[in-house]
């Protein structure tokens, strides 16, 4: 079957919203039209894709499913369009990916001190997910953390990202110098696959209502440092292997030459 782009978008903006109401205003289109085409796009599927009651909408099994995959569709159709877009009137684009917490600006401003013609961009990695944006086409290349699936990537290890312990400030453990995994053997931790949060925003703001600790890579603690949190070295928690990344098809000269400024910047630093 074809699939609908324009009812997966619908469906998509449901399941964010959990409601046809707040998805409709999103959309500007009208809640009948909206729940109209989202039950359509079921019938076309042959599976039911949410769960509805008079007070809330839940996804299925296979909604859930379909959620998963249909943000990864989007954004590959997104980036297709933005490529013939970007032929038809002459622009080179190169699009960096990034692991949260890694900076990667200073490899950025010197590749494009080399090569001003090349339009630079970048995009953020879901923490969980960091190789999407390589497989679905919207980046040529990623500063990443490890670990991802590494099948068709071609990856140059960069540095290490030391694991810290993330915790309330007013935790017992907080006033320590650093800790050991031993000390945090009795303490709830906050770490997938016991609980996945869907951004680092969310997971820091349940470590700060006492949901638990997480081991976090030290840069994302520093990025998202606030007062009621503090994060301790844990001095026998392994650290994290930073690394470049490309596809394995995608070895074009401009690539090539932003590898090498970028092995030698991200590595400088």
């Amino acid at each position: 079957m074809d699939l609908d782009l324009r009812k997966l978008r619908y469906f998509v903006a449901v399941a964010e919203h959990r409601h046809f109401g707040r998805a409709a205003e999103q959309l500007y289109i009208t809640q009948p039209v909206l729940s109209r085409q989202v039950r359509a796009f079921e019938q076309e599927l042959g599976c039911d894709l949410l769960a509805r009651t008079t007070r809330s909408v839940e996804l299925t099994a296979a909604g859930k499913q379909l959620y998963e995959e249909a943000r990864g569709l989007l954004a590959g159709v997104g980036a297709a369009v933005q490529r013939v877009h970007d032929v038809d009137r002459g622009v080179q684009r190169l699009v960096v990916a990034f692991s949260p917490g890694l900076h990667v600006s200073d490899a950025i401003r010197a590749f494009a001190s080399r090569y001003p013609q090349v339009e630079t961009d970048v995009v953020p990695v879901r923490w969980w997910e960091p190789d999407a944006p390589l497989r679905d086409g919207r980046a040529q290349a990623g500063y990443l953390r490890r670990p991802f699936d590494e099948s068709g990537l071609h990856t140059i290890p960069i540095g290490h990202d030391p694991r810290v312990a993330c915790m309330p400030a007013a935790h017992p453990l907080a006033c320590r110098d650093e800790l050991t995994s031993a000390d945090l053997a009795d303490e709830g931790m906050l770490d997938a696959p016991r609980r996945r949060t869907s951004s680092l925003e969310e997971k820091f703001e349940l470590i700060a209502s006492g949901h638990g600790i997480a081991l976090v890579p030290l840069s994302v603690a520093r990025s998202y440092s606030r007062p009621d949190l503090v994060h301790l070295p844990v001095t026998d928690a392994p650290e994290f292997d930073t690394c470049l990344a490309v596809r394995t098809d995608r070895r074009d000269r401009v690539l090539r030459d932003f590898q090498e400024i970028a092995i030698a910047t991200l590595r400088g630093a």
